[in-house]
Order: C-alpha cells, then sequence, then structure tokens
C-alpha cells in the first residue's frame, strides 16, 4: 500500500500528467484506475481512515495530529479501542512493515518519554523505518526513527535523499522476510514523504524536467484535461472550471505574470515533477525485487494518496515553507529571494513551495 504524500489528482500519466511515471502506469494498466475514490482534505484524517476503516472523527482525527483538543474526535492520535489494518494482518499471520511519514500521533508523544500507543510499532507494525512528524527535509531528515528508537545522525552524504532511503529499506525489508520464510505474505504500508513540501529533489531529477513547465497552468490544466478525455478518466464533453477566483485564493492567468514570475514559478513544478519522478522510480525498485523472488504476480499495490495537491504556498510560491505557509490567505510572497538563489531551488539550503496555480 503506496500513499503518496499531496499528490494531485492527476499527476500521473495514468491520470493525464505530463510527467513520465511508468512504473505507476505499468501497474495501472494491469488493474484498475479508480476515478471515484474519496479522501479527508487533510493528511492525518485520510491516514487515520485508512489505518481503521473508520470515518476520521471516530478515529481520533477530525483535524491534523498536533494537539488533543479536549473531544472525542479530536484526540490526535489512534483510539486504543479501535484495531488498524496492521493489527488485523499482524494477527492474521502477516509480516507487517511500515515506512515513511506517520502523521498520526499527537506532539506531545513525539519524545523518547512519550505516549507511544499511537506509533507504529504499538499498531501492529513489527518493523518500522522513518518520520513521525508531518514533513522532513528530503536532504538531511531531521528525526529518523527505526522502530521505536532515534536514529542519531550528524551528518548525511552529500547524495542523501529520502525517498531513495526508504526504497531501500523497502526493498531490504521484503528480501529479508520472504528469504527467512518464503511462504509468509506480507503487509507493506510505504508512506511517501512526497510529494509534500519541501519541494526537494535530485538534482539531475530536476534538470530532466527542465522547461516541462514554461507553457503554465492554463495550459498544462487543458492539456491534462485532453488526456483524460482520451484516457476515458472523464467523459467526452468534460470541460474546465475557471481559474479560482474566490477573495484571497485567485490565480492570476499565466500570461500576466512578469517573465521573473514564470521562470520562478516553472521552476517550483520542475522540482515537483522530480519528486513524481523518485515516487515512480521507488515503485519500480519494489516492483523488480517482487518480480526477482517470483511474487509480483502475486502481490496486490495499491497506490493512492492522501489528500489532492496543496495550496499552501499561496499565490507566489515560496523559498521556506514554515515561513510563508502561514501568511493570511492571498498575501503575496516576494519572489526576490527565489530569482537570487535560482540554482538553489530544490536543493538542501531551501524549503521550497509551489504556487497554488499549480494546484
Amino acid at each position: 500500500l503506496m500513499l503518496v504524500d499531496d499528490m494531485g489528482y492527476s499527476d500521473m500519466g495514468c491520470f493525464g500528467s505530463e510527467i513520465p511515471t511508468q512504473h505507476i502506469d505499468a501497474t495501472a494498466a494491469e488493474g484498475l484506475r479508480l476515478t471515484n475514490f474519496h479522501v479527508a482534505p487533510l493528511c492525518s484524517p485520510s491516514r487515520a481512515s485508512l489505518m481503521t476503516g473508520l470515518n476520521p472523527h471516530a478515529a481520533g482525527m477530525g483535524q491534523v495530529a498536533h494537539i488533543d483538543a479536549g473531544f472525542p474526535g479530536y484526540t490526535g492520535e489512534l483510539p486504543r479501542n479501535q484495531p488498524s489494518i496492521a493489527e488485523m494482518f499482524r494477527d492474521a499471520g502477516y509480516a507487517t512493515m511500515a515506512l515513511g511519514k506517520w502523521h498520526l500521533c499527537k506532539n506531545a508523544d513525539l519524545s523518547e518519554a512519550g505516549d507511544k500507543h499511537s506509533w507504529p510499532m504499538q499498531r501492529g507494525f513489527e518493523q518500522y523505518y522513518g518520520f513521525l512528524e508531518a514533513l522532513t527535509n528530503f536532504h538531511h531528515p531531521h528525526r529518523m526513527y527505526e522502530g521505536n528508537a532515534v536514529i542519531t545522525t550528524d551528518q548525511y552524504p552529500d547524495d542523501y535523499y529520502l525517498t531513495d532511503d526508504l526504497t531501500n529499506r523497502a526493498v531490504q525489508m521484503i528480501r529479508e522476510v520472504k528469504t527467512a520464510n518464503p511462504n509468509k505474505p506480507f503487509f507493506m504500508y510505504y508512506a511517501h514523504g512526497a510529494v509534500h513540501a519541501p519541494l526537494h529533489a535530485k538534482r539531475a531529477d530536476i534538470e530532466a524536467h527542465r522547461d516541462r513547465y514554461a507553457a503554465g497552468w492554463d495550459a498544462i490544466r487543458e492539456q491534462r484535461l485532453q488526456r483524460q478525455i482520451a484516457a476515458g478518466i472523464v467523459p467526452e464533453g468534460t470541460t474546465l472550471p475557471p481559474r479560482n477566483s474566490e477573495p484571497g485564493e485567485d490565480v492570476q492567468a499565466w500570461d500576466e505574470l512578469t517573465d521573473d514570475e514564470k521562470m520562478v514559478f516553472a521552476r517550483y513544478m520542475e522540482c515537483y515533477a522530480a519528486m513524481m519522478t523518485s515516487i515512480d522510480d521507488s515503485l519500480g525498485a519494489i516492483r523488480d525485487e517482487l518480480a526477482a523472488i517470483g511474487q509480483l504476480e502475486n502481490t496486490i499495490i495499491i497506490v493512492t494518496s492522501d489528500n489532492g495537491a496543496s495550496r499552501e504556498g499561496r499565490n507566489s510560491g515560496s523559498m521556506a515553507y514554515y515561513r510563508d505557509g502561514g501568511r493570511v490567505a492571498g498575501q503575496t510572497t516576494d519572489i526576490t529571494e527565489a530569482l537570487e538563489r535560482f540554482d538553489e531551488i530544490g536543493g538542501p539550503t531551501n524549503w521550497p513551495h509551489y504556487p497554488r496555480g499549480w494546484a
């Protein structure tokens, strides 16, 4: 079960994207594309429903997991009296493994002294490798966990990239379990940090998408719609709604932007597309491992997203997600910083996010 973070409905090739996603597309071609599938519009509520099969409020996640608001539907952690999908698989004899983003326990629990009842290992996973919070730096994660233990890392290699690290560990987990007992089934929950901000990607992947978004969001969204119509995802005659026009949430026509704005906004989206590339490569590596051990045809693969694309970058995007993501709706972010540090965008020294026109 591969969960992507903040991926838009049309961001995969098999759903109309211009981003090449050959491994995701191959998986879709072998199975089904679900076109009327609903999630909650926030990370933790969707994840709680996925883990428990319950409405988010019944699972204690009526909001993003950070605090206990004092009401049963807003506890910020999974309920003790409801089983998780991992607990059910484990009790049925499966090996259970989790990787990546958790985001299902409140801030007060995020320490060595915290209550761990809503951590992965306490909710049915026999192995866990990832981060418990909502997001982290892809080039230098701030706090990674192996099981219940914090991994102390002073410095990561210059070529370190979180998605690759998680994927290597996923392949290792599958290989070790199936080597030790080829007949033991497994359930793997791989929750990507991508494509949530910060828009961090490998430099080669970013360059592979250079100029892909020069035409702008108006042209790209029309092209995606036409591919969706051709693929049968939406019916013939489907038309696009107008660009957002709500006060404080409006989106400018691409042609009205300055040349500098177009250059910066396109680069943000090139980084996003590069992150999608890393997700597709990740699925490809796992499919290759399953094929190598003769289990590809014996494995159900589900790829989905916790919610749609994010408009947290406001109208101008940002080089500093934590600084600008909290701005009031409609407030403009100055692109001077992005112009001055253009070649750094997507690297470890900034936390970028695209403007809401791309969402």
